[in-house]
């Protein structure tokens, strides 16, 4: 180990996996550390005992929930949009030859103690329930005119200059009711909150672009793709890519304690009384606890079900996003659904996460309109985790730290978190203009 490196990466997480691969790719020599003897830090999934042990203390869970191994129950549940920023590093790295993809069955919206199958383009817009006759006329119009917005195209524009008008004054041209700009942001947009009105309206307008592209990319009910076996096989992709191209894996080292010079900047990192020396670190929050601050904390639950979630068609995996204005709350709730169809429980067993970022210190009364929603449950787990984000100059130490997972379904705020960190290490930015057929995923 007392060898030089550009990068040393501590933690396997989803993220320094993906910053891994990419810095092997690139070129530069990684060492690559994790303080537990498995992948995936808190990105991790677990079997069923594993699952057991960690919320129950024993690991002996009833046998009426069937085989521990055929459990792959993901602690940060996550969907993949088809055409977002994941798919574009998955693609550009060729990480895709090492996994198999399906698509999601059902993306939906709460709205009015109701779950609805989210409209995504003007031919649904038509046919949604969670519109009356003129409001689904208007609607119409705006996905109409967000499918022909082009940016490069001013005729596409209708005068409306996207970088200097906010999105709340484009979707009053339109003249939107609350409720459908409610979906639109939250469910088609993937917006956490409603601070995006203010914004200028050109990246509400890509999201909501982005949505509809993924949607139509594998013809499925939704614009989500999801990894057989769970997310687990994410990092073990990366970690297999970086070992391609000469990076070093080392599981289950103790300490890994960051050393810096008298100006304090990162030179190394020890574990077991060796020192390999960097130019720089990555990590995840846990490994500079003094250079990350607390943030918030997300609440969730994870269950065993032995049927989908109600009103999602019979959906074997499904998004639904309560929007926090439908719930009085101050951001979104998320369910997530996913079953044996992609091999994560025993044929006929549905795994459902309901998450938030956390606004009581109650998680079980906090997320019960979302449990509600999901019918009876073999067994719930309730946890919550601190949220960090790091608080460092990252050029001025030469540490890259990752902010904590968020409580959202979708990887989208991952990837832009991997790719900022990308540029401040490399100085460059990551080119994921990539042949998005290169990807595929097997259909229902």
């Amino acid at each position: 180990m007392d060898e030089d490196y550009d990068v040393i990466v501590l933690g396997t997480g989803l993220k320094e996996c993906i910053l891994s691969g990419l810095l092997s790719v690139d070129g530069l020599k990684v060492l690559h550390m994790d303080r537990n003897d498995y992948y995936g830090g808190e990105s991790t999934s677990l079997n069923l005992n594993q699952l057991w042990k960690r919320f129950r203390g024993s690991d002996t869970p009833p046998e009426s929930l069937g085989a521990s191994k055929e459990y792959n129950v993901d602690m940060i549940p996550k969907f993949i949009i088809a055409n977002g920023g994941l798919v574009r590093v998955l693609i550009h790295t060729d990480v895709t030859k090492y996994l198999h993809f399906k698509a999601v069955d059902g993306s939906f919206v709460y709205n009015k103690g109701k779950i609805y199958k989210v409209p995504a383009t003007d031919v649904e817009a038509l046919k949604s329930p969670l519109m009356g006759l003129f409001e689904k006329r208007r609607a119409r119009k705006f996905f109409i005119y967000v499918q022909d917005y082009e940016e490069n195209d001013p005729k596409s524009h209708e005068g409306l200059d996207l970088t200097k008008v906010t999105a709340r004054e484009v979707i009053s041209k339109y003249g939107l009711e609350d409720d459908t700009v409610d979906f639109i942001g939250h469910a088609l947009a993937l917006h956490l909150d409603d601070s995006y009105l203010a914004q200028p309206a050109l990246d509400f307008v890509k999201r909501m672009k982005l949505y509809a592209d993924s949607l139509a990319r594998f013809q499925g009910g939704s614009p989500y793709i999801y990894p057989l076996y769970g997310l687990a096989e994410l990092p073990q992709s990366f970690a297999r890519l970086s070992a391609v191209y000469g990076g070093t894996y080392m599981l289950n080292k103790p300490e890994c304690k960051v050393e810096f010079d008298e100006s304090g900047k990162a030179i190394g990192v020890t574990s077991e009384g060796e020192t390999a020396k960097c130019k720089k670190v990555v990590c995840d929050p846990s490994y500079l606890p003094n250079k990350v601050k607390n943030v918030g904390k997300v609440a969730r639950a994870i269950c065993i079900m032995s049927h989908p979630i109600p009103a999602t068609s019979d959906s074997h995996s499904a998004q639904v996003i309560l929007p926090q204005k439908q719930l009085g709350r101050k951001s979104d709730m998320y369910l997530f659904c996913c079953s044996y169809a992609h091999n994560v429980a025993p044929q006929g067993k549905y795994i459902a996460f309901v998450s938030a970022e956390a606004e009581t210190d109650n998680p079980e009364l906090e997320l019960k309109p979302g449990i509600d929603l999901l019918g009876p449950v073999d067994e719930i787990f309730y946890e919550t985790y601190d949220r960090y984000v790091p608080i460092n100059t990252m050029k001025e130490d030469n540490c890259f730290i990752s902010t904590s997972y968020d409580a959202t379904t979708h990887f989208e705020t991952t990837v832009q978190d991997v790719i900022a960190i990308y540029s401040e290490i490399t100085g460059k930015t990551l080119d994921l203009s990539v042949d998005l057929s290169a990807a595929s995923a097997a259909v229902e």
